[in-house]
């Protein structure tokens, strides 16, 4: 992905070139670890929904949001099982797990759910990256246009979530947390080798 189109989805750091090359003898592998993110982002998308139900317009955006996540993990067990991969077991993300680790502890619970949008808008956007970089990168075809479709569903949920931050909070504050965001992300990869049996 270009510095220009890493700039419209807000990332400060590219993804390690090699990742798109790893990934791409690692088909059942990152197969598995994609179908076990979709589960958490809908299962994340329900726990937002839990964790703050007085939200009316935060609801309304997750609910179709979270059948559309289940949608997809359907999506790609299809296409696992079709080439004859098995689900194998759900993978650690120390990805996430890192940023986790950058929550913010002890604060109040309306600043918790800034942190949480836009922690959720971060992986999004770097997920849309990546399916990118597969969607050029990959040589089977169907695949590439597999995940082109994946690239713009999480350009869209990258924007949901970054919209509905700025619905509940002022945007500057928005902007200075994502700042913040982005900068711990940074830090995170720069920890991170370059796997190609994970999304992340």
């Amino acid at each position: 992905m270009s510095t220009a189109e890493n700039s419209i989805l807000g990332l400060k750091m590219p993804t390690d070139p090699r990742w798109a090359d790893l990934a791409s003898v690692s088909l059942e592998e990152v197969l598995t670890d994609h179908a076990f993110c979709e589960q958490k982002a809908a299962t994340q998308c329900v726990s937002l929904i839990q964790l703050y139900p007085d939200k009316t317009e935060l609801i309304n955006a997750l609910a179709p949001i979270v059948t559309e996540e289940w949608g997809h993990f359907r999506m790609v067990w299809e296409e696992m099982k079709k080439r004859g991969f098995e689900l194998g077991r759900q993978r650690k993300d120390e990805y996430v797990n890192m940023l986790l680790a950058s929550f913010p502890k002890n604060i109040p619970r309306e600043e918790k759910l800034l942190h949480k949008l836009l922690m959720c808008a971060l992986i999004e956007a770097r997920s849309c990256e990546r399916f990118r970089l597969l969607s050029e990168h990959l040589q089977d075809v169907q695949l590439r246009k597999f995940y082109y479709k994946f690239m713009v569903s999480e350009a869209g949920h990258y924007r949901l979530f970054i919209d509905l931050a700025n619905r509940y909070f002022p945007e500057d504050i928005v902007q200075s947390t994502w700042e913040e965001w982005l900068a711990t992300e940074t830090q995170v990869l720069l920890q991170l080798s370059p796997r190609g049996d994970r999304v992340h």
